[in-house]
């Protein structure tokens, strides 16, 4: 395994670990309609959260799985920021922010290399 499959699983573990306890894992996933989104992010359907849990990470794992190509220039965390920080001003979530500025720096690291 790469060092940055390695690092990319990591930070994957970790952002689980951080939406956990910032209460944004869900327990429930999304109906097959809100997942057939074909909007950027599932913005129309689902929260960012949801979005990272459902989608975001399952497919970095599946590549990752797969020894496949890696997506590039990775920009998860502004969007994050935004929704999180409209959505709750004081919520728990700039762990997790932290955690997705390291996912997408990985990401648009590796496919400069």
């Amino acid at each position: 395994m790469s060092d940055t499959s390695t690092t990319l699983r990591h930070h994957l573990q970790q952002l689980e670990a951080e939406l956990r306890a910032a209460a944004l894992w869900g327990a429930q996933p999304p109906s097959e309609q809100a997942l057939a989104s074909t909007m950027p992010f599932m913005y129309d359907t689902l929260q960012i959260e949801e979005w990272l849990q459902w989608v975001f990470v399952p497919r970095l794992h599946a590549l990752l799985d797969a020894n496949a190509p890696l997506p590039g220039n990775c920009s998860v965390h502004p969007l994050a920021e935004h929704e999180w920080n409209n959505r709750f001003p004081q919520g728990p979530h700039a762990t997790a922010l932290q955690v997705l500025a390291r996912i997408d720096a990985t990401l648009t690291v590796a496919a400069a290399g």
